[in-house]
């Protein structure tokens, strides 16, 4: 008998140690898949900033003729990395946050497409391409804080532009 109990026991005790050990890997998987999103996330939006910032620089410049100015804008796309995190937000991201950050990364494409096309700098179809891309922005944002377990911003992100193409006051 005391050796049944012991047994009963040990079994116990070994089946509960594997039941916390289970809960915990599952735990630890969890807190790094969301690690892994906003690691992804964090990409994503600085790199789609980064080219936003980099388009528009290369626009307002001068550049030696019009086809100088649209290879130096399709280079900039290309070499931004936002592909590249466009991707792994393909791979990773969840079903909404995808199809949102997709939304981003082709406003971004008719910025770059508009502006190597000689559309000017905060002129109307800029403007409301902009506008477009940072109604977009925030949708993915929110998205992506949902996803998180964030909760949502009080505030936009950009803010919208006035006719001149300067922050509209609020």
């Amino acid at each position: 008998m005391p050796l049944l109990s012991t047994l009963a026991g040990a079994a116990i005790g070994i089946g509960s140690t594997l039941v916390a050990d289970r809960n915990r890997w599952k735990h630890e998987d969890v807190k790094e898949a969301l690690r892994l999103r906003l690691d992804i996330y964090t990409q994503y939006t600085t790199t789609v900033k980064a080219l936003g910032e980099t388009l528009r620089v290369l626009a307002e410049r001068e550049h030696p003729s019009d086809d100088e100015r649209a290879l130096a804008l399709r280079a900039a796309f290309r070499d931004s990395g936002v592909s590249i995190a466009s991707e792994r937000m393909w791979l990773i991201a969840p079903q909404p946050v995808v199809k949102a950050s997709d939304s981003v990364f082709h406003c971004l494409r008719r910025i770059c497409d508009g502006y190597a096309d000689g559309a000017a700098v905060s002129g109307p179809e800029d403007r409301a391409r902009w506008e477009e891309r940072g109604r977009a922005a925030a949708r993915m944002r929110k998205l992506m804080r949902e996803d998180l377990g964030v909760g949502p911003l009080t505030e936009r992100h950009s803010p919208l532009l006035d006719e001149h193409g300067d922050p509209a006051a609020r």
